[in-house]
C-alpha cells in the first residue's frame, strides 16, 4: 500500500511541476526523500520514464491542433510551419549538447542534493519575478529568440531550475507574447522528452531491468496520476501566463527553497 501511494502522490507532482514554474526534478528529488521512496536504480528510472511519458502526452493532448498543423504544414512545405519547425529545432540543441555532454556530472545533482534544489529553486524565484515585471510582450519568436530560450533550456536540466519557469521568463524578458511564449515553452519540451525516455530505456535494458505484476501497479498508478495532473497543469499555466501571474510561484520557490536549505543544514 505504501508503494502505491508513493506512485500516486509522485505522479501528481510530476503532471503538476512540469508545467508550473516550480521545478519538476527539483520537487521530484525533494518528493523521493520526503516520502522515503528508496527504491533501486533500475525500478527508480522506470518510474521516471513512466511519469515522463505521461506528461509528454498530456502535452500532445492540449497541443494536438498546433502539432497536427504544423505536421501538415511540414508535408505541404508551408513556409509558416517550416520555420516554426526550424525553430524548435533549434531550440533543442543546447539541452541535448549539455545532456549527453554532461550526463554523468549531471546525475550526480540527481541524488539526493537537497540543499542545491533549495539553492536553484530560490534562482527561479528571481527569474519569475524578474519576468512577471516585462511590459513590452508583444513579437512572435525569431530564431534568436529561440537559441537563447533553447539555452535558458539548457540550464533549467539542473535539478531546482523550473524548465517551463526558465524558458517563459526568458521568451517573456524577450518581450514575446506570453501565450506564444507558453505555446513555445511546452512544444519544444515534447522531442526532448521522447529523445530522453528513449536514452533512459536503452540505460533500462542495459540494467537487464525487469518488471514484475507488483511492480505495474504503481507505475500505470504513476502515469494515471501525472497525465491528469499533467492536463489540467498544462491548461492552467497558460491561463496564468497570459494574465502575468507569476509571482505567485515565484513566493513558492523563495519559500521552498528556504525549507530545503534549511532541512539540509540542520
Amino acid at each position: 500500500m505504501e508503494a502505491l501511494i508513493q506512485a500516486l502522490l509522485l505522479g501528481i507532482v510530476q503532471g503538476l511541476t512540469e508545467f508550473l514554474p516550480v521545478s519538476s526534478s527539483g520537487h521530484l528529488e525533494l518528493g523521493k526523500a520526503l516520502l522515503g521512496y528508496d527504491a533501486e536504480a533500475a525500478e527508480s528510472l522506470l518510474f521516471t520514464v513512466v511519469v515522463h511519458a505521461a506528461t509528454a502526452l498530456s502535452t500532445v493532448v492540449v497541443f494536438r491542433k498546433d502539432i497536427g498543423k504544423i505536421l501538415t504544414g511540414l508535408v505541404r512545405r508551408d513556409a509558416d510551419d517550416l520555420q516554426f519547425a526550424g525553430k524548435i529545432i533549434l531550440s533543442m540543441v543546447p539541452a541535448a549538447v549539455v545532456g549527453l555532454v554532461f550526463l554523468e556530472q549531471l546525475e550526480a545533482l540527481f541524488n539526493g542534493q537537497i540543499a542545491f534544489v533549495g539553492g536553484m529553486l530560490l534562482l527561479t524565484g528571481i527569474l519569475l519575478l524578474w519576468a512577471n515585471t516585462a511590459k513590452k510582450t508583444h513579437k512572435n519568436v525569431g530564431y534568436s529568440d529561440a537559441a537563447l530560450v533553447g539555452i535558458a533550456q539548457a540550464i533549467a536540466i539542473l535539478p531546482g531550475i523550473s524548465r517551463s519557469g526558465a524558458t517563459i521568463a526568458t521568451a517573456v524578458l524577450l518581450g514575446i507574447d506570453r501565450e506564444n511564449a507558453a505555446r513555445f515553452s511546452f512544444l519544444m519540451v515534447v522531442p526532448l522528452i521522447l529523445g530522453k525516455m528513449l536514452v533512459d530505456t536503452k540505460s533500462l535494458v542495459e540494467m537487464g531491468s525487469s518488471g514484475t505484476s507488483d511492480a505495474l501497479v504503481p507505475l500505470l498508478i504513476g502515469f494515471v496520476a501525472a497525465f491528469f495532473t499533467g492536463l489540467w497543469a498544462c491548461q492552467a499555466m497558460i491561463s496564468f501566463v497570459k494574465k502575468a501571474k507569476l509571482s505567485g510561484f515565484a513566493i513558492y520557490c523563495f519559500a521552498v527553497g528556504l525549507l530545503a536549505l534549511g532541512s539540509a543544514w540542520f
